[in-house]
């Protein structure tokens, strides 16, 4: 009976052991479970990340670019602005010769005008 007992007490040990086994192995299982699904759920973050800042890059790439552009055009339409500055004080200098020219040529006119006239007296006398 005592062996009986000692077989059945065994057995019950072997049954808890077993058991204990299978929930080990389970929850060896799930903590597994778990941690794929919180590195998989990390990784989609950080492939996000990823790829926004090679969207990132791209822009700014793109807006280098054509930073570099507008500032080439900018430069263009400063020099058509000093030409065209220029044109204008030539234009000035034109006006201002040609009003110094007949500034001078009425001054002739009437230094001529003068002299006929006085001329004219002379010649009357």
């Amino acid at each position: 009976m005592l062996s009986r007992l000692l077989k059945e007490h065994q057995a019950k040990q072997n049954e808890r052991k077993e058991l204990q086994e299978k929930r080990r192995r389970e929850a060896i299982t799930a903590a597994t479970c778990l941690t794929e699904a919180l590195v998989d759920h990390l990784n989609v973050g950080v492939a996000q990340a990823y790829m926004n800042q090679r969207k990132l890059d791209h822009e700014v790439k793109t807006l280098q670019v054509q930073a570099a552009q507008f500032a080439k055009q900018t430069g263009q339409w400063i020099g058509m602005v000093e030409n065209f500055n220029q044109a204008l004080k030539e234009i000035g200098d034109v006006e201002n010769w040609a009003r110094s020219i007949e500034l001078d040529m009425r001054t002739i006119a009437t230094a001529l005008e003068y002299v006929y006239k006085g001329q004219l007296q002379s010649a009357q006398s």
